[in-house]
C-alpha cells in the first residue's frame, strides 16, 4: 500500500483557542513541510521541542536554508557544508527523510553549475536522508540530461507542481510535489475537478511514498478537502449556502469598497463558491457577467447579479 501524505507549508497561521498551533495542526494533518527553515534557521532546541509536540507516526519534510542553494548556488563552500550540517540535524531531530532544495528562478544549470553540484554532493555526508530538488521555472523536458544523471546517481527525488500540471523527469520511488495553483504566486483556490486531478496523477505513478505540500492562500482548507475527499470519496462545501447566497457569503469576507468590476474580479476572483451542494466554481465566472463600473456596497454587487441570473 502507497504512503499518501497530505499537508502545508508550515502549521504557524493554523490557530484554535487553548492548542500550540502545531499541536493542534497534527490533529488535522499527519504530515507537514518545515517552511521556515528556508528563512532562518531554528536552535536544536526548538527543533525538538516540535518533534515532540506531535504523535510519534507524524511525518516532517525540511525546506533547505536559502544560503545553500541561492547565495552559495549549490557550491561546495564552507559555509554551504556547515548549513547543510545544520539541515541534517534538525532532520534527525524530527525523523524526516527529505530535505528539500529550491534554487532560484535565475539559476542556470549548466556544465559548470552541474558540476559544482555533484562536487557539493559528494562532500557531504546523506546517510538515509533524501534530497528533493525542486527547479524553478524549469521544465522536466528541459532539464539537461548531465543534471538528471547527477539527480539519479544521488537517488534525488526531483520536486515537481502537480497543480501546474508538471511531472516529474525521471521515475522515483517517491513523489514529492509542492502545489501552488494557476493562479499569480499561490492566490488561487482548486477546484474540486482539479484537486481530483493532482489525486489521479499522484496515484497513478509507482510510487511507494507520495508527499502532497499545499501552499494555496487557503492551504490549510484545500488540504484537508483532498484529505476528505481521499476518505469519502467526496468533496465537501466550502460555504453555508449555495448559488448567488454563497457568492456574497464569500464575498463578505474582506471585499473593499467601492471597487470596480476589475477589482472585483482581481481580489475575489480566485476564491471558490458553492455553485451547488456537489460543485465547486470560481467566483470570477459570476463576477464577469457584471457591467463594467464601480459598486459602492455589496448590495449593489449582488442586486445587479441577482437582476442578470433572472
Amino acid at each position: 500500500m502507497k504512503e499518501y501524505l497530505i499537508g502545508t507549508g508550515g502549521w504557524a497561521y493554523f490557530q484554535i483557542p487553548g492548542l500550540h498551533p502545531l499541536v493542534a495542526y497534527s490533529k488535522a494533518f499527519n504530515f507537514v513541510e518545515v517552511n521556515s527553515t528556508f528563512y532562518q534557521i531554528p536552535p536544536l532546541k526548538e527543533v525538538e521541542t516540535w518533534r515532540k509536540l506531535v504523535p510519534p507516526n507524524f511525518q516532517f519534510t525540511v525546506r533547505a536554508h536559502r544560503a545553500i542553494t541561492h547565495k552559495n548556488k549549490l557550491q561546495s563552500t564552507e559555509e554551504t557544508v556547515e548549513i547543510f550540517e545544520k539541515m541534517r540535524q534538525i532532520c534527525a531531530i524530527l525523523n524526516a527523510d527529505i530535505l528539500h532544495l529550491q534554487t532560484s528562478s535565475a539559476f542556470a544549470f549548466n556544465e559548470n553549475s552541474i558540476n559544482r553540484l555533484r562536487d557539493f554532493l559528494s562532500s557531504i555526508n546523506l546517510g538515509k536522508l533524501r534530497l528533493a530538488l525542486e527547479t524553478r521555472r524549469i521544465p522536466s523536458h528541459k532539464m539537461p540530461s548531465e543534471l538528471l544523471n547527477t539527480m539519479q546517481d544521488y537517488h534525488m527525488i526531483h520536486c515537481v507542481d502537480l497543480s501546474k500540471d508538471e511531472a516529474p523527469a525521471y521515475e522515483s520511488d517517491v513523489l514529492y510535489s509542492r502545489l501552488f495553483g494557476k493562479g499569480y504566486h499561490n492566490v488561487y483556490q482548486p477546484t474540486d475537478e482539479e484537486l481530483s486531478q493532482i489525486d489521479k496523477r499522484a496515484s497513478k505513478g509507482n510510487f511507494e511514498k507520495i508527499a502532497l505540500s499545499f501552499h494555496f492562500v487557503r492551504m490549510y482548507k484545500d488540504a484537508a478537502r483532498l484529505k476528505l475527499y481521499k476518505q469519502t470519496g467526496k468533496f465537501p462545501m466550502i460555504t453555508k449556502s449555495t448559488g448567488l447566497s454563497s457568492v456574497e457569503e464569500v464575498l463578505r469576507e474582506d471585499t473593499k469598497f467601492p471597487a470596480t468590476k476589475q477589482e472585483l474580479m482581481d481580489s475575489q476572483g480566485w476564491k471558490l463558491f458553492d455553485f451547488t451542494s456537489n460543485e465547486r466554481t470560481h467566483v470570477k465566472d459570476f463576477l464577469a457577467l457584471l457591467p463594467d463600473k464601480t459598486y459602492n456596497n455589496i448590495g449593489e454587487v449582488m442586486n445587479t447579479l441577482s437582476s442578470i441570473a433572472r
